[in-house]
């Protein structure tokens, strides 16, 4: 059992504040210190005229990782918020044909997700609710009686998408595979083949939605960390972590201001922590220590994940017969989505020139929610095309997003290239908002506007992602750039995770 510890969380995005609360619920004594003025991180809120949208994340699954929450801090979910399920996403091709996850498309696609719920198995356990141990959990997990098998049935050699063209045919549905790859800001070609459990986790568990916007989400699990005790500070700036003898002793504030602590939650990006591709002049919040290199070479050693490129649209009228969520997909034909991938990560035949995506996959999230529009002619559309970091010191690692104009015209292609695939509402558009990857690290503080801090490309890369307990004593991590990656329900399970780190007093 562990004593009553002064814990310091940095930033209040969700899982900030999961950890808090679930903290502040054992006992211990927690303040959360936020840099913006309002709680959230990417799960972030716009309003204007009438409209509202949710910035960030605009699908749930898994959502007994919320339940696990608040269980664990109180009163049940169901007390708090209301989750409403959702038709599976509609994924448009080029050729008029439309389908879902949960289409029978074949004894190749029913094979493929008889694989995923495999992986799912045999990795929900080890890899993605404990503490990772670098290579040795694969060791760990060998060790386990049917543990070879379940490292067969992982594959940790094999790419996403290899796995697909084993089972499937048909292009349109290697796409949708592939799809899963960008959940976590990963390229298909390169992603393990264990991303294939997301593809069991949708069709399993669901898509949800909370009425008013998944920002409620985060209001809910402030809600409940600011009742188990925990005291939240925002616009409050962590400058520095402060060590004495190689330990955390606290937290140096932005003016100057020191507070103390035994244990220090960063859920700031784990490169702003280490000091990794940060921009020049920005210090890292973590001094430079030797215990710490390890964690800084492997991050280094990663490919960071992609960013995303968002248009809100509020538009008159209403559209006949749309889904929740849209994908519409490239021309898959010739270089079909790989030019996408090459385009985003600086590629293939774009190696080392990231760029925006030409023909990019454009995801529509249309909640049907009157909490969102001003009357019931009109709608509030997030429109989401994967992007390149924002890079404007070096070319070769993303984008200068702030060029005059740029933006501006990226987003007016974006609007194009949905009016070739069947979604024209550029004469529908009352006004609209652009979010571009560098606002999201201006925003949000993540580097270069990654939304998942490193990515899963590369067998090695789950094993290079930081880990939640540093080499640091009194150093954790929680949050999407730590293990085990972005998403709510894995910000979720960074949590819980973390808070077991630390224990019961």
């Amino acid at each position: 059992m562990a004593d009553v510890a002064r814990v310091i969380v940095v930033g209040a995005g969700l899982g900030g504040l999961a950890a808090a609360a679930r903290l502040a619920a054992l006992g211990h004594s927690v303040t959360v210190c936020e840099q913006a003025e309002t709680v959230g991180g990417k799960l972030g809120w716009y309003e204007r005229d009438g409209f509202a949208f949710d910035t960030g994340p605009s699908l749930l699954t898994w959502p007994d990782q919320l339940r696990r929450l608040f269980s664990a801090t109180g009163t049940p979910l169901e007390q708090s918020l209301a989750l409403q399920p959702v038709a599976p996403t509609d994924h448009r091709f080029t050729d008029g044909s439309r389908l879902h996850l949960d289409d029978d498309l074949g004894p190749g696609w029913r094979r493929l997700l008889e694989r995923a719920r495999r992986i799912w198995d045999a990795t929900e356990g080890p890899f993605l609710s404990r503490p990772l141990h670098g290579p040795r959990t694969l060791a760990v997990l060998a060790a386990r009686p049917g543990g070879l098998c379940d490292i067969v049935t992982i594959a940790p050699g094999t790419s996403l998408r290899a796995l697909a063209e084993a089972h499937l045919d048909d292009p349109r549905h290697v796409a949708l595979v592939d799809r899963m790859a960008t959940y976590t800001g990963s390229d298909p070609r390169r992603a393990p083949a264990a991303l294939a459990s997301v593809l069991h986790l949708e069709l399993s568990g669901g898509s949800w939605y909370v009425p008013g916007g998944l920002r409620r989400v985060v209001d809910a699990v402030e809600e409940r960390a600011r009742e188990r005790g925990a005291h939240l500070r925002t616009a409050t700036r962590v400058e520095e972590v402060l060590l004495t003898g190689g330990r955390v002793v606290g937290v140096r504030l932005e003016g100057g201001e020191h507070l103390a602590a035994d244990v220090v939650v960063v859920n700031a990006d784990a490169s702003a922590l280490y000091g990794v591709r940060t921009p020049p002049g920005q210090p890292a919040l973590l001094p430079l220590a030797g215990r710490t290199r390890s964690a800084r070479a492997g991050l280094a050693a990663t490919t960071p994940s992609l960013s995303g490129f968002v248009l809100l649209l509020a538009l008159r009228e209403r559209t006949p017969d749309l889904a929740h969520h849209t994908v519409l997909f490239p021309p898959l034909d010739g270089l079909g989505y790989d030019d996408e991938f090459d385009a985003v990560f600086g590629s293939g035949r774009r190696r080392g020139r990231p760029s925006a995506v030409p023909e990019p996959a454009v995801y529509v999230s249309a909640p049907n929610d009157p909490a969102l529009r001003p009357n019931d002619d009109s709608e509030a559309w997030f429109v989401l095309v994967n992007a390149p970091r924002h890079s404007p010191h070096d070319p070769r690692a993303g984008v200068d997003w702030r060029a005059p104009g740029f933006a501006d015209a990226y987003a007016d292609h974006v609007l194009a290239v949905m009016a070739r695939r069947g979604l024209d509402v550029r004469g529908r558009v009352l006004w609209r908002h652009v979010r571009t990857p560098a606002d999201l690290e201006r925003a949000t503080g993540s580097v270069g506007g990654s939304i998942y801090g490193s990515s899963s490309n590369g067998a090695r890369a789950a094993f290079l992602r930081p880990a939640n307990r540093s080499r640091v004593p009194g150093l954790l991590l929680v949050g999407g750039s730590s293990h085990p990656g972005g998403g709510i329900p894995l910000v979720l399970a960074s949590a819980e995770i973390t808070a077991g780190l630390v224990g019961a007093p």
